[in-house]
C-alpha cells in the first residue's frame, strides 16, 4: 500500500482558510483553496513545498469563500490545472468569485480574464460516479448537505509500486458536513470505507436544536422582537444561509398561528428584504438548480409553492435603494451580508440600528473569533459599546444566536456520519476546527473504538 502524503496549507487547527495539498502517484492534487478570515491567517504562496503552476488538480468540496477564495489568486501566479466540483459548485463559481474580487486591488479587466480561465480550467461532476484522473488515482464526490453543491471527496490511490499490485489506499476529505433535513437541500450521503478520514469538527463540542424546534423558536422570537414594530436584522452569507432563512421564513408566514400574530399586531405587510446584490444574485442561481432540491422543496414546487420566493420578499441591488432601507424605520426583517459582519451591507444598517432598543439582530451562523459578529454576541452580554468603521455605539438593541441554522453538523450528526461507514477508518485525523471542539469530537470517537489521531 503507498500512503500519500498530505499537507495542511490552511484550516487545519482553524475554520477559514481550507487548504489541504495531497500528493500521490506522482500528482499533486489541492483540495480547496480558501481565504482566512478574522484571526484566522492564511499562509503566503512563497512559503508553500509547491508552487502554484506545479500544481495538477484543484478540488474544490463547495463556493463558500473560506473554501474558494484564494482561487484567483492561485490563477494569478501561475495555475493552469484543472478545477473539479460539483455541477451546482461550478454554477456557483463565478458570482462569488466575481463578488470576491471585487473587494482586491484586482482591475476589473483582469477580474474578468480571470473569470474566463477559472470557467475554461473547471469542470463539473455527479455525486456518486467515480471518475478516473490518471497514475491510478480516482476520485468520487458524496452529497455533504452543507450548501448547494457541497461535496465530501473520495481519493483511491493505486499501488504502483508493487509488481503484484497491492491494496489501494483510499483518503475521504470530508469538505463540510451539514444537517440532515436541512431546506432545500439533500442529506449528506453516507461515506464508504477509507484508510484515512480528514473530518472536519467546526461544532465538535457542540448539539443544535431540531429543525422542529428551530422553527418554533424562530416563530416565537421573532414575534417578540416584532411587538414593537422595530427591525430584525439578520447577517447571513449570501450563499447558503440566506436561501435556507428564506426558506424557512416562507414555511412561516404559511402557518396560520403567524398570520394570526401579524393581523393582530398590524403586520399583515411586513416586508422581508435580502440587501444583498449577491444574496439576490445567488438566490437566482439556487432557484436554476432545482435538480438537486430535495424531495420536500420538490413537494412545495409541485403545489405551485416556490420555497425561496414569497409575496413579501423584496430584494434591494442598487446602493439607493439600500440607503433608503438603513434610513427606513422599522417593522421590517431583513437580511444582509456578510455572515460574520466582517463587510458589506450589515454595517451600515449596524451603525444606524444597534443603539436602538427596537431593533433585534439575529445570529444564523458561526461567528468566527476575532470577527465582528463574535465581538457583538460577547459585548451584548455586558450591555457594551462597540466600534464600527469608527463609530462608537452603545449596544442597545437585543441580540438572539439561533446556533440550529448551523450549515454545519454537530457533535451528534459528525459521529452519526462516521458510523454510517460500513466500516471503520482506518484513521480520523480532525481538521476545521478550534481546539476544544477537536479535543471533544475526539474523544467521543476514541470513546466508541475509533483511531483518532491529533496531527
Amino acid at each position: 500500500m503507498t500512503t500519500p502524503q498530505i499537507t495542511h496549507l490552511g484550516g487545519e487547527h482553524s475554520v477559514t482558510g481550507s487548504c489541504h495539498l495531497l500528493q500521490a502517484n506522482g500528482l499533486s492534487i489541492m483540495v480547496d483553496c480558501g481565504l482566512a478570515q478574522g484571526n484566522d491567517t492564511a499562509l503566503p504562496f512563497a512559503d508553500w513545498p509547491i508552487q502554484p503552476a506545479d500544481l495538477d488538480y484543484l478540488f474544490l468540496t463547495h463556493a463558500h469563500i473560506d473554501h474558494i477564495g484564494r482561487v484567483p489568486e492561485l490563477i494569478k501566479n501561475g495555475f493552469r490545472g484543472e478545477i473539479l466540483c460539483s455541477h451546482p459548485t461550478k454554477g456557483l463559481l463565478e458570482p462569488m468569485l466575481n463578488d470576491a474580487m471585487g473587494f482586491s486591488n484586482i482591475e476589473n479587466d483582469e477580474r474578468k480574464k480571470i473569470l474566463q480561465l477559472i470557467d475554461e480550467l473547471s469542470w463539473g461532476f455527479e455525486y456518486q460516479q467515480e471518475f478516473k484522473l490518471k497514475r491510478g488515482v480516482t476520485f468520487s464526490f458524496g452529497r455533504a448537505g452543507h450548501i448547494l453543491g457541497s461535496c465530501f471527496i473520495r481519493f483511491e490511490i493505486a499501488d504502483q509500486k508493487s509488481s503484484e499490485g497491492g491494496k489501494p489506499f483510499s483518503v475521504i476529505f470530508s469538505g463540510d458536513l451539514g444537517n440532515k433535513d436541512t431546506p432545500i437541500l439533500c442529506d449528506p450521503d453516507p461515506p464508504t470505507h477509507c484508510d484515512l478520514l480528514l473530518l472536519e469538527s467546526t461544532y465538535g463540542n457542540r448539539l443544535h436544536e431540531g429543525r422542529h424546534e428551530r422553527l418554533k423558536r424562530l416563530e416565537e422570537t421573532l414575534e417578540r422582537a416584532l411587538k414593537d414594530k422595530g427591525k430584525v436584522l439578520i447577517p447571513a452569507f449570501a450563499l447558503g444561509r440566506t436561501q435556507e432563512i428564506l426558506y424557512e421564513l416562507d414555511r412561516l408566514f404559511a402557518k396560520p398561528s403567524f398570520q394570526k400574530f401579524l393581523t393582530s399586531a398590524g403586520l399583515q405587510n411586513l416586508p422581508v428584504v435580502v440587501d444583498s446584490p449577491l444574496g439576490v444574485k445567488l438566490t437566482t442561481v439556487y432557484a436554476e438548480q432545482k435538480a438537486y432540491w430535495d424531495q420536500e422543496a420538490h413537494d412545495l414546487l409541485n403545489r405551485g409553492d416556490n420555497p425561496i420566493d414569497f409575496k413579501q420578499l423584496y430584494s434591494s441591488v442598487k446602493f439607493q435603494s439600500h440607503q433608503q432601507l438603513v434610513e427606513m424605520p422599522g417593522p421590517a426583517i431583513i437580511i444582509a451580508g456578510s455572515g460574520m459582519c466582517t463587510g458589506g451591507r450589515i454595517l451600515d444598517h449596524l451603525v444606524a440600528s444597534l443603539n436602538d432598543s427596537k431593533t433585534d439582530i439575529f445570529f444564523v451562523g458561526y461567528q468566527a473569533k476575532g470577527t465582528l459578529g463574535r465581538r457583538i454576541t460577547e459585548q451584548s452580554e455586558r450591555n457594551g459599546t462597540i466600534t464600527i468603521d469608527g463609530h462608537k455605539i452603545r449596544m442597545q438593541a437585543t441580540v438572539h444566536t439561533l446556533s440550529g441554522y448551523s450549515a454545519h453538523a454537530d457533535q451528534q450528526g459528525l459521529i452519526d456520519w462516521v458510523a454510517s461507514m460500513p466500516q471503520k477508518p482506518g484513521t480520523i485525523k480532525l481538521i476545521h476546527g478550534e481546539a476544544a471542539a477537536r479535543n471533544t469530537l475526539g474523544e467521543k470517537l476514541r470513546e466508541r473504538g475509533y483511531n483518532v489521531i491529533d496531527d
